[in-house]
């Protein structure tokens, strides 16, 4: 019971880092055309995205040429949390099933 528990939790973890990851890559790809910031969408990406985003960029103040870095270290950070997270608990639920 507890292996489908934690296969229950990894396949969950994956598919909500999965959609974080592309609000983030949609929000950058917004940022580039200069959106309307009343939009209800462009609303909802910013406050779903800048409190991570802007906690990247406290830590990291450097932008080269006025371009943010901060998404692409997001995207990075669940890259690896997928990659190690997700699959230890898989593979966890698996060897206890």
């Amino acid at each position: 019971m507890f292996a489908n528990f934690l296969g229950a939790i990894a396949s969950i973890l994956d598919i909500v880092l999965s959609l974080y990851m592309w609000i983030i890559i949609i929000r950058a790809i917004i940022s580039w055309v200069n959106p309307d910031p009343y939009n209800p969408i462009v609303r909802v990406l910013v406050s779903v995205t800048e409190p991570v985003l802007y906690q990247i960029r406290r830590r990291l103040p450097f932008a080269m040429g006025g371009i943010d870095f901060s998404p692409i270290i997001v995207i990075l950070a669940i890259i690896f949390i997928k990659r190690f997270l997700v699959q230890s608990l898989a593979q966890m639920a698996m060897q206890m099933g």
